[in-house]
Order: C-alpha cells, then sequence, then structure tokens
C-alpha cells in the first residue's frame, strides 16, 4: 500500500522542490524521524524513475533533481549526521535517528554522480579514525561515520579499486579502536564488502584482509593485539574458512597456509582472556573441518614453508580426526576449574601424545607439531585451580616422549620459558600423600630425573644452548626459597659435560646475585651449595679462565656456603687440581704456557695474583677511599685453596708452602710501623686481605689436624707486632678524613679479630701487647673529653667518632676478658665514671651528659681527597651517629657490669631512663647493647622503680615486634630481650614484690605464643631460655638452686602450653620448616649445614625443651614433684575441656593433636609421681577412657591405665567399676576398658587374689561378647581369649574353681572362632590380633621416650609433623639421662611395625571417610554395591538404616503422583538427607531408572520406599488419616496457608501433586490443610522437587529446633 501511495504522490506532484522541502523541515532545525522516512520513501520511489529510461522526466529535468538529491545528500543528511554526532547521550532515540538518515542516505546515493559517492566515502573514512587531538567540530563520530560507510557499500563495491582502497583505509583506521567499534565496524563494513562478486575478485579482498590482520599480528604478538586479532578472524571466519567443494581453492585468501595464523590460534588457546581461549578452539575446530570437508592434502606438495604447524593428510584421516577430536575434549574440559571434571579426560593427554610420537616414528615429517601439545600443558598451568596446575606440571615432568630427540629440542623452549615460570609457584612443592617429614619433596625428586633425562635426549650440539637459556631465565626474577633450592638441586642430576663457558659462569652469578636476597638463610646457603656442584660439573674449563673461576666462586658466602672444612670446599679444591693444565690461559704464550702443567698452573696464578694486587700506584698525599673488598676476598679463597690443594695431592708441608706463597704480603706486614713511605692503599689492601685471610681459615667445626689455618695463624703472628703498632698509631689521632671512618671500621676489626684468635690459641696469647690498649683508651678518652665546636668540622667530629669506636673496643676486649690492663683497670672505670657522669646545675645531683650524645654532622668539608666518597659518607651521616651511639652504651654497659656495685655509679634511675630514651633513638640492628645494659640494671631497680622498670620492658617487647618483617635483626633482638626480660632474677619476683612488672611479664609470654603461630620458633626462644634458666646444674641441690627454681610456680603456664605445643597448620610456614629438616637431613652433604649458624625454629622446639626439663626432675624433690603434679592437672583439665567442647574432633584436628601432646606428657611424668597423688590422677584417668577419642589418644590413655594397674594394684576395683557405667553417649568406649584387660597378664602377677580377679575379668567379658556393636564384641573376644589363656595357665584347683563358668567360655570361644572363619569377619579377627597395641607391644619394656614421641605417633597414623625423633632430643646440649624413661627402645621391633588395618575401627563416629575430604559433597563416597558391602548392610532400607543407627522423623512424603525420573531422583535424595520416614512412589521400578539413579546417588539404599498407585491413593490417605497423620498438599488455594507462617505436625503426610495437572480435585477434599510457598516473581509455579525440597527442610527446621529444646531442657 506504501508503495501505490508514493506512486500516486509522485505522479500527481508538480513541484517536486517544494515536496523535498516540505519533507526536509525547516533551515537548520532537526526534522522527526517519520519526515526523514518519508522523505526516504519518496527518493526511493523516484529511483527507479530517474534510473530508467523513462521519458516521464526530461533531461533537463533529470538533471535538475538529481542535483536536488545532491544537495539533500551533501547538505542535509551530513549536516544531520553531525548533529547527531555532537547531540550526547547516545540512547535509544538516538540510533533511531541515526538509523533514519542513514537510511536517508542510501536511498540518495543510487541517485548521485560518482564523484558525489566519492567524496562523501572519502569524508566518512576520515572519520573512523580515532582523533589524536582535540576532535573537529564537523567531524563525524566512529559510529556515524560506520553507518556512513555501511551504506555507501551498494555504491563501492561496484568499482574494485575503490573496494580495495576502502579495506585498506578502514582495515588501517580499526587498529587503535575499542574492541566493541572494532566489532561494528567489522559487521557493517568488512564483512559487507566481502560479500558479492565473483570468486577472484572476492579472493583478492580476502587476501588484503587476511594479510594485514596477520602482518600486523606477526609484528607484535602481545595479548592485546592477540585478542583483537582473534575477534577480526573470528568474525570473518564465514568467509575465510569456506570448503571448496565446487571450485579449487585459493591459496592466497586460505588463513590455513600462513603460520601466523597458527601462531595466532595457539596464543589464543593460552590466553588469560576466556573468550578468546573460545574463539581460538572455533577457529581451530572450524579449520579441522574445512580440512575434511576438502579431503585433500593440506598443505599443498608445491607449497614451501620453513615451519608446518598444520598438516592433514585424506590418507590418515581417521587418525587425524581422532586426534583433533580427543584435543577438543581436552582443551573444552580444561576450561573447568573443577578437578573432578578435569581430571577423567587427563588420560585423552596422553592418547594425544601417543598419537603424536607414533606419527613422528611413522614418516620423516610428522602430521601432528608437538607445539599443539605445548598448549595443552600450559593452559593447565595457567589455570586458577592449584591442583590442575599441579597435576599439569606433574603430567609433563613424566613425559616419555622428551626421551626422543626430536620432541626434546621441540620442547626447549617451553621447559626455559613457561614451564619454568610455573615452577616459582610455590604450593607445588607440599608434601604429597604419603611421604613424611624431612622427605624430598615429590616435585623436587621428579625434577632431578626430569632434567637428567631431558638434557640427555638433547642433541649434543643444543645442551649447552638450551642450559644458558634456562639458567639466564632463572637469573631473570625474583624466586621463593622453596622452588629455586628444588630447581637448583635438579640441575645437579644434569648429566656432566662441557657445558658452561664464560657466560654460564656470568648467568649462575646473575641468579646467586639477584635471586638469593631475602631467602631464608639455610635454605639460601643449600641452594648455593648446589648451585657450586652443578658449576663444578658443567663448566667447560678450557673456554673459562682461572680467574673467571674465582670471581666466580667469590659470589659464594663463606658463612652460607663455601666455607673451609666441608665436601663442598674440598670438592672444589679436587676440581681445581684435576682441571689445573686445562683452564684457558690469559696472556700466555709459547714455552710458558706449556709448562704451567709441571710448575702448577693455580699456585703461579695467586702468585701473580698476590703481586698485582700489592702493586699500588705511589701516594698522592691525599685521602684515598678504602679498596673494594671483593679483590681481597676473592685472593683469600684462591690462596687458601691453593694451600689446600698443595696439602691434599702433593702433600706438600703448609708453613713452608704458605711462607713462599705470602711472602710478598708478609713483607709489607712487617714493615707497616716503621716504613713511613707506604702507600695508604698498600696498606690498607694488606690489612684487608690479612682479615679475609684469617676469617675464611676459621673454618666451623675446625679439627685440630688443620695444619693449613695453623700455618697461617702462625706465619700472620710472626708478624702482629708491626701490625698491632700500626692500627693503634692510626686510631690515636692518626684518622682525620671523612673517609677514614671506613679505615677505621677496618682497623677495629683486624684487631678484634687478632685479639680473639689470640686467647683462642696459648702460644700466641703473649704477642698481643695489652698496654697498648691502654694507652689507647686514654687518648680516646681525651679527645672525647675535649670541648665541641660551635661549628662542627670534620676533623674534629671524625676523631670523635674513631675515638668512641675505639674505646668501644676496649671496654669490650676487657669485658671479655681477652685482654688485662692490671693496675689500669680502676683508672678505666674511674674514668669512664666521670666520663658519663657529669655535674650539673640542674636539681638532680648528677646527670649522663655524655650518653645517648649525638655527633653533629660537620658543616664544612675538605675538598681534597675523594670528594665522591666523602659526599656519600656526609649523606649517610646519620648511620655514623648512631654506630656513635652504640658504641657509648657498649662503654656504658663494660661500666655498669663491673662496678654496679660501688659507690661511683650514681643514679640508675636516670640510667635507666636513657636506657629507653636510646630504644626510641638507635636502628633495629644496634640496639643489642642496650638489652643488654638494662639486662645489668634491671634487678637493681625493680623494688625502689617499678613503673620505670615496666615501661623498660614494654618499650622492648614493642620495638622487638616492630621487627618480624626484618629476620635478620629480629632473632638477636628477641634472644637479648628474652634474656634481659626473663633472667633469673627477674623470674625470682613474686606478686607482692612487683605485682606489675609480673603480670607485664606474663602478659609479653602470652604475646609471644601468639606470634608464635605466624612466625615460628618466638615460643621456643623463650622456653628453651627459661628451661635453662630453672634448672642449675652445680653438682647438687643448693638453696640458690631450689630459689630459682621456685619461679617456675609464677609461670607454670608456660610449661603447660610448651607440653601442648606444636606444629603450626598454616601451610606455607609448613613447607618452610619441612624443607629446612629436609636439608638438615642432608646433614655434612651439604656444606650449608656446616656454615650456617642455624637457630633451631622447629616448632616442636618448645616441647622437645619441656620434655627435657620435665624428664630431668627429680622425684624425691620436693618442688620438682609439686611441679610436676601441677602440671599434671592442669594437662588433665585441657583435656577434659577439649572433650566437653563442641567444636568438631576428627583425626589429626587441632583438638586431636592438643590431647594427644597432653596424653603423651601424663605418660612421661607417670613414673615420676608419688602414691599420694594416684587417687586423683587415676580417677581421671579412668574417666578419660569414657570419652570418645582418637586412637592415638585411646592407646595412650589405655597404656596408662596398664601402668597404673601394674604399680598399682589397689586400683584394680575402680577398675572394675567402669564397667557398670552407662556408656549409651560413648556407645564403644568400653572397649577403651577390653583393651586393657589384653595386656592383663602384666596385670595380674602384681594382684592379690588372682582367681577371683580372674573371674571378675571373665565376667566382665562375657557381658561385652553379646554386645550389639561389632567393635565391641570383637574386642571382647580378643580379651576373653587373652585372658581365658592366661586363665588356663593358672594351678588346676584355681580353674576348677570357675565351675561351670569354664565350660561357658570354652564354648563362646569355640563358637566365636566357628563364627569369625569366613569373610570380612574373619578379616577383622585377624587384624586385631595382629595390630601393634595387642601383638607385639609391651607396656613395660616398650616404656621409653622413642615409644612415647616417635613410634606410636607414627603406629597410630598421626600426622608426620606429630612425631619426634629421638635425634632431636639427643642434639640437646643438656639432654639428661632417666633411669625411670630411657630414650630409646632396647629391641627395634615395635619401630619397625606398620600401622595396622585394625585402626579404622577405632574411628570415632563424627569422622568420615578423609579419602573423599578434598571430594564435592555432592559426590556420593560410596564405591561398593550392596551386595559388596559388609553383612550389616547386606539389608532392606529400612533395616540397612536402623542397623546404622539412623533415625527417622514422622514425615511422609507421598509422591505417586509424580512420573518424572528426574524429579523422584531428586525428591529421594532430599528425603533421605532429611530423614523422612519414607517415600511413596506409584512404581518400584523408577528406582531402576538411569535418570532417577544420576540424581538420587544411591540414596534409595538409605531411605524406605513404598509402593501406592495413583488409584489406591485415597484409600492409602484415609489410613494415614486414622493412624494420627496430618495430610498436607503443597498447592495454591483459597484457603492456602503461607508456608513461612505454616507450623507442621509432627505426624505430617506431605502430599505432592502432579507437574502439569497437580492435585486431582477428588484428593483435595481430604486434605487437611494446603500449604503454598510466598512467590516474588512473574512466573507462578516453581518445579515439584524444588517446591517439596523447601517444605521438607521448613519441616525439618521446626522440628530440629523443638529437639533441641528438649535437649537442653
Amino acid at each position: 500500500m506504501n508503495s501505490v501511495l508514493i506512486s500516486a504522490v509522485l505522479s500527481s506532484c508538480a513541484d517536486y522542490g517544494a515536496l523535498f522541502e516540505c519533507l526536509s523541515g525547516p533551515g537548520e532545525s532537526f526534522p522527526d524521524p517519520e519526515h526523514v522516512e518519508a522523505l526516504t520513501a519518496v527518493l526511493e520511489g523516484l529511483g527507479p524513475l530517474l534510473l530508467s529510461e523513462s521519458t516521464r522526466f526530461t533531461e533537463t529535468k533529470k538533471r535538475c533533481l538529481q542535483d536536488m538529491v545532491e544537495s539533500v545528500c551533501w547538505g542535509k543528511c551530513l549536516s544531520l549526521l553531525s548533529v547527531l554526532t555532537v547531540r550526547a547521550g547516545g540512547g535509544p532515540g538516538s540510533r533511531e535517528d541515526t538509523a533514519a538518515v542513514c537510511g536517508l542516505l542510501r536511498a540518495c546515493v543510487p541517485l548521485c554522480s560518482q564523484t558525489r559517492s566519492e567524496e562523501l566515502l572519502v569524508a566518512a573514512l576520515s572519520s573512523l579514525q580515532l582523533p589524536e587531538e582535540e576532535p573537529d567540530p564537523g567531524r563525524l563520530s566512529v559510529e556515524v561515520a560506520t553507518e556512513v560507510v555501511s551504506a555507501l557499500v551498494p555504491c563501492v563495491t561496484q568499482d574494485e579499486a575503490l573496494t580495495l582502497s576502502t579495506l585498506t583505509s578502514v582495515l588501517s583506521s580499526i587498529r587503535a579502536l575499542p574492541d566493541l567499534l572494532l566489532s561494528r565496524v567489522l559487521v557493517r563494513v568488512v564483512v559487507p564488502l566481502l560479500s558479492g562478486g565473483s570468486r577472484a575478485t572476492l579472493n583478492q579482498r580476502l587476501s588484503l584482509v587476511l594479510e594485514d590482520l596477520l602482518s600486523c599480528y606477526s609484528s607484535d604478538r602481545s595479548p592485546a593485539l592477540t585478542q583483537r586479532t582473534l575477534l577480526c578472524v573470528t568474525a570473518l571466519s564465514d568467509h575465510l574458512l569456506v570448503p571448496h567443494t565446487t571450485s579449487p581453492p585459493s591459496y592466497d585468501s586460505d588463513p590455513r597456509l600462513s603460520v601466523h595464523f597458527w601462531r595466532m590460534i595457539q596464543d589464543g588457546l593460552i590466553h588469560r582472556d576466556g573468550l578468546s581461549r573460545r574463539r581460538a578452539l572455533y577457529l581451530l575446530r572450524r579449520s579441522a573441518a574445512v580440512s575434511v570437508d576438502q579431503a585433500v592434502d593440506w598443505p599443498p606438495a608445491t607449497w614451501e614453508q620453513d615451519e608446518i604447524l598444520f598438516r592433514w593428510t585424506p590418507s590418515k584421516h581417521k587418525l587425524l580426526r581422532e586426534f583433533w577430536e580427543d584435543y577438543f575434549l581436552v582443551m573444552e574440559t580444561l576450561e573447568e576449574n573443577q578437578v573432578h571434571v578435569v581430571r577423567p579426560v587427563l588420560n585423552r593427554i596422553d592418547t594425544l601424545i601417543q598419537t603424536a610420537v607414533s606419527d613422528c616414528e611413522a614418516s620423516d615429517q610428522g602430521l601432528l607439531h608437538p607445539s599443539w601439545l605445548l598448549c595443552v600443558y600450559q593452559r593447565m598451568f595457567h589455570s586458577e585451580n592449584k591442583t590442575l596446575m599441579r597435576e599439569g606440571v606433574f603430567h609433563l615432568l613424566e613425559l616419555q616422549i622428551l626421551c626422543q630427540p626430536a620432541f626434546a629440542s621441540a620442547f626447549s623452549l617451553f621447559i626455559v620459558g613457561p614451564f619454568l615460570d610455573v615452577l616459582s609457584e610455590t604450593s607445588l612443592f607440599y608434601r604429597s600423600t604419603g611421604q613424611n617429614v624431612g622427605d624430598c619433596p615429590e616435585l623436587g625428586v621428579k625434577l632431578k630425573g626430569f632434567l637428567r633425562t631431558f638434557f640427555s635426549s638433547l642433541p649434543l650440539d643444543d645442551r649447552a644452548n638450551v642450559l644458558l637459556q634456562l639458567l639466564q631465565r632463572l637469573g631473570s626474577k625474583h624466586w621463593c626459597a622453596v622452588p629455586l633450592l628444588f630447581l637448583s638441586q635438579a640441575l645437579t642430576h644434569v648429566p656432566p659435560g662441557p657445558l658452561l663457558g664464560d657466560s654460564g659462569l656470568t648467568a649462575l652469578r646473575e641468579v646467586l646475585r639477584c635471586t638469593m636476597i631475602t631467602h631464608q638463610v639455610l635454605l639460601r646457603g643449600a641452594a648455593q651449595c648446589f648451585l657450586l656442584n652443578s658449576a663444578l660439573s658443567l663448566t667447560a674449563v678450557t673456554t673459562v679462565t682461572l680467574d673467571h673461576v674465582f670471581s666466580f666462586l667469590v659470589h659464594f658466602r663463606s658463612d652460607e656456603s663455601l666455607c673451609r672444612r666441608t665436601k663442598l670446599w674440598d670438592q672444589v679444591c679436587d676440581w681445581l687440581s684435576a682441571n689445573e693444565g686445562h683452564f684457558k690461559h690469559q696472556n700466555m704464550t709459547g714455552e710458558a704456557a706449556e709448562g704451567l702443567t709441571s710448575k702448577g698452573y693455580v699456585r703461579l696464578y695467586v702468585e701473580g695474583e698476590l703481586l698485582t694486587y700489592l702493586r699500588v700506584p705511589a701516594s698522592t698525599g691525599e685521602s684515598e677511599r678504602l679498596p673494594d673488598g671483593r679483590d681481597a676476598d676473592k685472593l683469600a679463597r684462591a690462596i687458601l685453596m691453593c694451600a689446600d690443594m698443595e696439602r691434599s695431592h702433593l702433600h706438600l708441608e703448609n708453613s713452608k708452602t704458605l711462607e713462599s706463597l705470602l711472602s710478598p704480603l708478609l713483607g709489607t706486614l712487617s714493615r707497616l710501623s716503621t716504613n713511613v713511605y707506604l702507600p695508604q692503599r698498600k696498606s690498607d689492601s694488606s690489612l684487608q686481605l690479612v682479615l679475609r685471610l684469617l676469617q675464611l681459615g676459621d673454618a666451623p667445626n675446625c679439627q685440630p689436624e688443620d695444619s693449613v689455618a695453623v700455618a697461617l695463624e702462625t706465619l700472620i703472628f710472626q708478624v702482629v707486632e708491626p701490625i698491632q703498632e700500626f692500627l693503634l698509631r692510626r686510631l690515636c689521632g692518626e684518622l682525620l678524613e671523612l673517609v677514614d671512618l671506613q679505615r677505621a671500621e677496618l682497623y677495629i676489626t683486624v684487631l678484634r679479630q687478632l685479639v680473639a684468635l689470640s686467647c683462642s690459641t696459648p702460644q700466641h696469647c703473649s704477642k698481643i701487647q695489652h698496654g697498648n690498649f691502654g694507652k689507647l683508651f686514654k687518648c680516646s678518652l681525651s679527645v672525647l673529653g675535649e670541648s665541641s665546636l660551635q661549628v662542627p668540622s670534620v676533623v674534629n667530629q671524625v676523631t670523635k667518632a674513631v675515638s668512641m669506636a675505639s674505646m668501644a673496643m676496649v671496654c669490650d676486649f676487657m669485658g671479655k676478658e681477652w685482654i688485662n690492663l692490671r693496675s689500669e683497670t680502676d683508672l678505666v672505670l674511674e674514668a669512664l665514671n666521670d666520663y658519663f657522669y657529669t655535674l650539673t646545675f640542674s636539681a638532680c645531683p648528677a646527670s649522663l651528659g655524655n650518653i645517648n650524645k649525638c655527633l653533629l654532622k660537620p658543616e664544612n668539608t675538605d675538598s681534597s681527597g675523594d670528594f665522591e666518597a666523602q659526599s656519600h659518607l656526609l649523606q649517610d651521616w646519620g648511620r655514623v651517629g648512631a654506630t656513635f651511639m652504640r658504641d657509648q652504651w657498649i662503654c656504658f654497659n663494660f661500666l655498669m657490669k663491673v662496678a654496679v656495685s660501688i659507690e661511683s655509679v650514681k643514679n640508675l634511675k636516670a640510667s635507666l631512663s636513657c636506657s629507653i630514651e636510646a630504644l626510641a633513638l638507635l636502628p633495629s640492628d644496634l640496639v643489642l647493647p642496650v638489652f643488654t645494659f638494662m639486662e645489668t640494671l634491671l634487678p637493681h631497680l625493680v623494688h625502689e622503680e617499678e613503673d620505670l622498670c615496666v615501661e623498660a620492658l614494654s618499650q622492648s617487647w614493642d620495638l622487638v615486634q616492630g621487627l618480624t618483617t626484618n629476620a635478620q635483626d629480629f632473632w638477636p633482638a628477641l634472644k637479648a630481650f628474652t634474656s634481659m626480660a626473663f633472667q633469673h632474677k627477674m623470674l625470682q619476683l613474686t606478686s607482692t614484690e612487683a605485682p606489675t612488672l609480673l603480670e607485664n611479664l606474663r602478659r609479653i609470654s602470652k604475646e609471644m605464643m601468639v606470634l608464635s603461630q605466624s612466625k615460628s620458633g618466638v615460643f621456643g626462644v623463650l622456653v628453651k631460655h627459661c628451661c635453662l634458666t630453672w634448672l642449675i646444674t652445680d653438682g647438687g641441690i643448693s638453696e640458690q638452686a631450689d630459689a630459682v627454681f621456685s619461679t617456675v610456680f609464677n609461670y607454670i603456664n608456660i610449661i603447660t602450653e610448651a607440653c601442648v605445643y606444636g606444629p603450626v597448620i598454616r601451610k606455607d610456614q609448613r613447607l618452610i620448616q619441612d624443607v629446612h629438616i629436609y636439608v638438615e637431613q642432608l646433614g655434612q652433604n651439604c656444606a650449608a649445614n656446616v656454615a650456617v649458624k642455624s637457630d633451631n625454629r622447629d616448632d616442636q622446639l618448645p616441647r622437645i625443651c619441656v620434655v627435657a626439663f620435665l624428664h630431668s626432675l627429680d622425684p624425691s624433690h620436693l618442688l620438682h614433684q609439686q611441679l610436676m603434679e601441677e602440671v599434671v592437672l592442669d594437662l588433665l583439665k585441657k583435656d577434659n575441656d577439649i572433650s566437653k567442647s563442641k567444636v568438631r574432633y576428627y583425626s589429626n584436628s587441632l583438638q586431636h593433636r592438643v590431647k594427644n601432646r597432653v596424653w603423651q606428657t601424663l605418660l612421661l611424668l607417670l613414673p615420676k609421681l608419688k602414691e599420694e597423688f594416684m587417687d586423683t590422677l587415676s580417677t581421671r584417668v579412668f574417666e578419660a577412657g569414657l570419652c570418645a577419642n582418637q586412637p592415638s589418644v585411646k592407646y595412650l590413655i589405655e597404656w596408662m591405665m596398664i601402668v597404673i594397674l601394674i604399680r598399682f594394684p589397689q586400683y584394680i576395683e575402680t577398675f572394675w567399676n567402669y564397667f557398670n557405667t552407662d556408656h549409651e553417649h560413648t556407645k564403644t568406649s568400653v572397649c577403651t576398658f577390653l583393651s586393657v584387660l589384653v595386656h592383663f597378664n602384666h596385670i595380674l602377677p602384681n594382684l592379690k587374689d588372682k582367681a577371683a580377679q580372674l573371674c571378675r575379668a571373665l565376667d566382665v567379658i562375657l557381658q561385652s561378647c553379646f554386645n550389639h556393636n561389632f567393635s565391641v564384641r570383637l574386642y571382647a573376644l580378643l580379651a576373653l581369649k587373652r585372658v581365658w589363656n592366661l586363665t588356663e595357665k593358672q594351678a588346676t584347683e584355681e580353674v576348677e574353681a570357675l565351675g561351670g563358668l569354664s565350660s561357658v567360655v570354652r564354648a563362646c570361644l569355640s563358637q566365636a572362632e566357628t563364627m569369625q572363619s569366613s569373610g570380612n569377619a574373619n578379616k577383622n579377627w585377624i587384624r586385631i590380633q595382629e595390630h601393634f597395641f595387642f601383638s607385639a607391644f609391651h607396656p613395660t619394656t616398650d616404656y621409653s621416650l622413642e615409644t612415647i614421641f616417635h613410634t606410636f605417633p607414627s603406629l597410630s597414623e598421626l600426622s608426620d609433623d606429630e612425631w619426634i625423633p629421638t635425634w632431636k632430643f639427643e642434639k640437646l646440649s643438656n639432654f639428661p639421662e632417666s633411669p625411670s624413661i630411657p630414650l630409646q627402645n632396647s629391641t627395634p621391633d615395635l619401630k619397625q611395625l606398620q600401622p595396622g588395618d585394625w585402626i579404622q575401627q577405632d574411628r570415632s563416629e563424627q569422622e568420615k571417610d578423609e579419602r573423599w575430604a578434598e571430594v564435592q559433597k555432592k559426590i556420593t563416597p560410596w564405591r561398593l554395591e550392596v551386595q559388596d558391602q559388609e553383612p550389616e548392610l547386606q539389608l532392606v532400607s529400612p533395616q540397612r538404616a536402623a542397623r546404622l543407627g539412623k533415625l527417622h522423623s514422622s514425615l511422609l512424603v507421598v509422591a505417586s503422583l509424580i512420573d518424572k525420573p528426574t524429579n523422584l531422583g531428586g525428591l529421594c535424595r532430599t528425603c533421605e538427607i532429611f530423614n523422612a520416614s519414607a517415600l511413596v512412589l506409584d512404581s518400584l521400578r523408577h528406582i531402576h531408572d538411569k535418570h532417577f539413579q544420576s540424581l538420587s546417588v544411591s540414596s534409595e539404599l538409605w531411605l524406605p520406599l513404598l509402593e501406592v498407585k495413583p488409584l489406591d491413593l485415597s484409600e492409602f490417605l484415609l489410613i494415614k488419616k486414622n493412624e494420627g497423620y496430618c495430610i498436607v498438599g503443597v498447592e495454591q488455594t483459597a484457603n492456602s496457608h503461607s508456608l513461612q507462617d505454616y507450623q507442621f505436625p509432627e505426624k505430617t503426610l506431605l502430599l505432592l501433586g502432579n507437574e502439569r495437572e497437580g492435585i486431582p480435585a477428588n484428593l483435595l477434599q481430604m486434605l487437611d490443610v494446603c500449604v503454598e510457598i510466598p512467590q516474588q516473581g512473574v512466573i507462578r509455579s516453581l518445579n515439584v522437587h524444588v517446591s517439596a525440597a523447601l517444605l521438607i527442610w521448613e519441616y525439618t527446621r521446626q522440628h530440629l529446633h523443638t529437639e533441641v529444646k528438649i535437649k537442653c531442657a
């Protein structure tokens, strides 16, 4: 009708201009869409008339109309589009207006000239580019320009050249567009341009688009560009990936021939963006489908390319199709993050791999490129699910195809790239199931074998390059300690060979420099050891010089890994000796190079380096900075290694070889004090070298036969006098420049090393001139006593800093008794006292004028000397000032220690106030002298100045807590604080003497326990210190020892908490501790265990210390006995609190662990307790046996009962009485007492009236033989067998006294043996008899710490981090030997056993199968069918449920009207979960339906099911009504009750309606009530299963709440 109307208008219109003007609207105003659409309709009707050969319009008229159309197009349309561009919003109205104008433009374009159309196209294309600056006011927006170009497409496609130029312009413009605009341009412009035309023209266009997209992608394969390219190619896939079934394929436009296309897909498959991964998989799937449809070889045989990632051949159609189907399945499934969904398809990866391997072996050119497999692994590595990531890593490590060189080469870049990156995930290294504490993690074990296999399989020419890339990647990022450790260890298993040159050592050096900054010291040292071992076996010695080698060795720290007298040091020496003649020679040719092997190249190198080191330019007279200490470190290592080499391999006398080697150095040192022209740099270098030689030569655990160290010390002490004279002279006022501060530190360090060495070596003690230190002290004190200048100069401040450091050194030497100034000591003390206590005119008689004194920064500097070094020192002047203040406290501390009781020490209160102030002023690493000072002072002030002492403790503890993130400073500060706060004089304080201080100490001890939960080892420091403090070993019990020991009662909570303290639960801390133990167990095979002064931060240390403490207590000592009794009572209270708590008590939970630790400690103390205390203890032990306990706790309680009855037989009557206790609340607790009777043979010898006791035992056992519980019956039968065997061994008259009881017992045992002869009952009967507690265990001969703390936990399936091996006790230096409980068992029989299977019978009823702990709860744990289960399960569902102790509610659910199996299956599951009494179905055949079973998940086995046909429902409901049931229907009626308001009666029958018709009318009248569910949505119905579930839960909630109220009442 519209076309007729338009035709009528056009035929009757006389003035088209007026028509156009009328429809266009007045002026610049925007017309409404109706006018625009009308004008569009007119132009569409006018178009055929103008374009046809019709004579209706003359040529002049046509031209006039065409001009009018062009004015509308160019003037009106563009102006309207510009208005739309600047119009804000972009809502639906704006989009409608744009569509209307573009429709008008689309109608105008065919009527305009080609030139006008091209001009319009150019304007629109220019607007597609995003403006870099402010947009032009007349510029169209990208959205509008897109629509304009889309409207011009019909005109553009008529000219192929114009089409190609348009495509080029559009493709260049879209590169910077956002994704949303990019999609619009693709759909509205590019896709239409690719439609229509001949096949050749389309191929040309497609080639242009494809080449542009892929070339842009190949230039920058970033994730962002990959994502955009995938979007473009996916949008164009209908044109790019089309089967060429009717015409020959066009290779130019087929993306499958481009390697960049396949790389884009592979990058997309591993992209972080999920949508990009789906697009990549879609393109891959479509490419495979095209290949299948074409059924030709792909790529064509004529196609030549270096790398082909995708091949297809019809001859292997089936193989390829199966491969790609499996590949698609794997990649799709990996999008799921749930492991139980992914794991079933992981076996498909093996299928993929095997297919690829078989294909590779069958043909020279494999059809399946290995890179597709790498995408699978990389996708797993990127998974958010750590378990899936772990599965991928382990799967790759076990790949057998890497044994093939071709696959190893193909995987090499992946191994050193993504695979190495994923190994940085620490969680991958957690212990696997079945591994013990101290075992190498499973990943660590697999890594060793993997690298060995991988590098063995690589072609020889590739190994060095791959290893270098791996090391460079390793050093390019910061690693956590654990992954780096095991990667370093795995490198040691790379097959030895010349793989590392100079660049390889540089890469290893970068690993050491960049990745080992903040790691735990022991793990860092172990990683260094492994890396050095790798370097020794993989270095190509012919490509490196000795200078490279020793420059490399400098990076291995002597205090962490490479130190003397370790296996690692000896290995390096052996390696140097073995390769001495093969190293690359530097600057040597001809005969000199040829003769190096015979002369000893290493020695020649060292001699040359030493001469070069000591060869320095003449002094310029200006001050110079210290030489770089690394040169001295490098040379010192070379000297010592050379000496050790000659000692081990050439068996030369060390004194002579070292003397000849060090003769240039010794000559320089001998002239230090006499040669005034000796260059300062030379003296500094020689002293640095001496210092490093002494430090490196002093090996840990140095043996007396260390001839190298002895010879070195002898040579140094031959020239010690000129060294000492030179150093003391320089310290006495000759150091005046800023750079001299570092020089003074060097001099003092050298003096400290020499003095310490002389004190430890008697033959060198006399060579140190002690009197010279007195002169240094006086000189320093005189400098410090000089008045300070108003404007401090550099000289003045430097001399003061050097003097204070020198004075602190002398005080430290005197405090340690390293030097003895004899008569000058009193003068020194008096001078110190006068210096620190200066008279003032304040109200206080004396004040500390020179303590906490700041060293002001000098204002002026001398421009001479090393200006850069002086500027740096001035910038770091704060550190110089802090060191100056620290040295004050060293001096003041010495004064306070030796003179605290003399009259010259004044105003102790002011001293303590100053120490509190110093804590705020000093850096954290310089506060230790202040803590030491407080340790001396606090006991003298606590009575008079308690508040000040409390403030000092609080400030100190706050400072220590603030250091928790700085391990280097935290542990020394914590130890110093603990020694200060918990010293014996402070612990002796009572609540009457210092109540506030005592409360503060208790608070701090509790906070230390809390802090230990997040920072392992804190509580161990406290417990170890306190235990050593409380037990003074002075050969006897003195009054002083008793006074100190009595303080333990003020802090008994520390003892009890330590008894139950154990490993932290946090997995990250657990991992670090496990790896620490693993490294420690390597022993001396890992040099880090020798080099690192390891602090024991094991979580078990508190328990080990407190066990050693309790183990050493003397039961005859009154205080010791009192402590043990109090500890026992506190521990029993802890056990009782846990038993009564409502916290879930499952295996290896914190509650289980604490209870186990409690009873272990009680067993430890039991032999030491007196008989008077046993009344209380025995009762509590027997009561504990009534509680439900985990197996490990149960065995310990039973052991305690046995020992009590053996040692104190008078409690046998109490024991018998517990068999009469009501056990309903703990149905199997009687098993504990029956277990004791299994060991009755150990109890009976100490009992009186043995026949009566045997009768009593048989009586209680026979009662349990008929118990309804299977476990109780089994325990009773075992006890009956053991006790009856014991009875038969007694005298004949005692057996006859049993009378008829003997025949009953024999008949019972005979019948039991017959009944237990087959099936699962027989298996359990055998298992319980073979269980360790009833077979190999002996309660008295196995009474040892080993059994209590290691064997029992391991045999009772307690987590292995609860096992305490005996070597940990032996490691304590003060562990006592006790006759009551030995450390180890006399025989190894018990610890050689394995945990018994019968342990599962002892599990608490609350506990579930732990194998399903990580599986979703919706998956049923039952694995066996009913006929395969225990006999108790082979019953119909009501009986089966009853035998399992399952109680049902009174809710009856009737579902006879429901006919869908899925609804019925879900309903069955819901009813079983909420304990409905039964479910009524129309037919029981539903339970065999697979759809029913898929939702019921075996719930039909545990729920009573009834069958009632729908026709019989009326009669069934009537019967139930007569039985008292309330009939409730789920239906919406006028009188329905809302579910939230209705109270369900206890006996409720829930009638459910049909899915479609609901409840029939004849049944509605039988309902007592209708209940409806409140709804908020538009849809007024719920699924019948969902509705029923809501009502069932509401019924359960109401009646569950009622039951709880009744129980509480």
